[in-house]
């Protein structure tokens, strides 16, 4: 099992990941990722999947990525410690927490995810797991593990975005994740299907220049070549570009239109 988090790496060098949601979560379509040559591969624990507190399937899932070379990252349902520490203790190393509105909401979840935090100790739990290397209160686990451990949070409604200064301050935050979709449902006013477009580019620029501002990582889903590549002249270092039902449905339904015409 490598011991570097290679988006870690990739973004505290000032450089860009790649990667594509897997909503089959299956071994094969991480292994297929890693062949293409993406950064990583995105899980959405959130909306799907098996449950966060599922350690052996998560573990299946963190060894088809150590054969292919792919980092996963996955966003859990919430901000709770004890899924938090679950996962990493499966293997995973970068999380993404969603559904945070303020400061006080996102700090615990943090906290949890690191044996040192803020010039003092932790709430990482020490234990036997793949994320030890089966090693358990190995020194060496404990002593290196903070260093491969990268914790992101969704920027995702207005609340968010009036709170961005103190959340973005939150000690050893690595990355802050744009939600545009659910942006635009927080500017509703009630109304699910109302669409605020010019609010929501406000509320992307305003989150993506506090972020610099903050020296913050800052990603976001562009599914189109062009709109990736802006997004990263842009300044955004986390892109996801893709997912593998969306792959299989823009190819083969364009064979499909092709051969049946």
């Amino acid at each position: 099992m490598s011991s570097n988090n290679a988006i870690r790496a990739a973004i505290d060098a000032d450089e860009t990941v790649y990667g594509a949601s897997a909503a089959t979560f299956s071994p094969t379509i991480i292994e297929i990722f890693g062949e293409l040559g993406l950064d990583f591969v995105w899980l959405d624990l959130e909306h799907g999947g098996p449950s966060p507190y599922d350690s052996t399937t998560i573990e299946e899932l963190t060894r088809a990525a150590d054969g292919a070379d792919i980092e996963l990252l996955v966003r859990i349902p919430g901000p709770e410690p004890s899924i938090v520490r679950k996962i990493l203790d499966a293997g995973v190393r970068t999380l993404l927490i969603p559904r945070i509105e303020t400061a006080d909401e996102l700090r615990p979840a943090v906290e949890a995810a690191f044996f040192s935090y803020d010039n003092g100790v932790g709430d990482r739990g020490v234990g036997i797991g793949r994320g030890s290397r089966w090693a358990g209160y190995d020194d060496s686990h404990v002593g290196t593990a903070d260093d491969d451990v990268l914790i992101g949070t969704m920027i995702e409604n207005e609340r968010a975005i009036d709170n961005l200064e103190e959340i973005l301050s939150i000690p050893q935050l690595g990355f802050a994740f744009l939600g545009p979709a659910d942006m635009s449902m927080s500017m509703s006013g009630g109304n699910p299907t109302a669409k605020h477009p010019e609010r929501v580019a406000d509320g992307i620029e305003t989150t993506l220049s506090a972020c610099l501002a903050a020296g913050v990582p800052a990603g976001r889903i562009q599914n189109d070549p062009a709109a990736a590549a802006k997004a990263v002249d842009d300044g955004f270092q986390i892109v996801r570009i893709g997912d593998d039902i969306g792959a299989v449905r823009e190819v083969l339904s364009a064979r499909l239109d092709i051969v049946t015409d």
